[in-house]
């Protein structure tokens, strides 16, 4: 079965830090684009990083510069996302996408949340 798995979401408190898991099974995501987006509430689904196929520059959008890294480890089959230096506004479901001809592969999110 062709999916991808979120994991690593949680509750933390201004300033933290955490890192998000992106797992795939059923494909290898070392041949497709990876991405991650998030959905805060009551707003729409954004990007806010993308890694190419292996060897390509990542892009972080402007709002998370500075403080989103994504990797992406393709002997783990897995994409990930450091977050650092949370703050209010990352409140959201994250999700991960692989872009893959004919059809992109969602995961099911993981909800991450900021307290002041």
């Amino acid at each position: 079965q062709v999916q991808l798995v979120e994991s690593g979401g949680g509750l933390v408190q201004v300033g933290g830090s955490l890192r998000l898991s992106c797992a795939a099974s059923g494909f290898t995501l070392s041949s497709n684009p990876m991405s991650w987006y998030r959905q805060p509430p009551g707003k729409e689904r954004e990007l806010v990083a993308l890694v190419p196929r292996a060897g390509g520059a990542t892009n972080n959008a402007d709002s998370v510069k500075g403080r989103f890294t994504i990797t992406r480890d393709d002997a783990e089959n897995t994409v990930y996302l450091q977050i650092n230096n949370l703050k209010p506004e990352d409140t959201a479901i994250y999700y991960c996408k692989a872009t893959r001809p004919g059809r992109d592969i969602w995961g099911q999110g993981t909800q991450v949340t900021v307290s002041s």
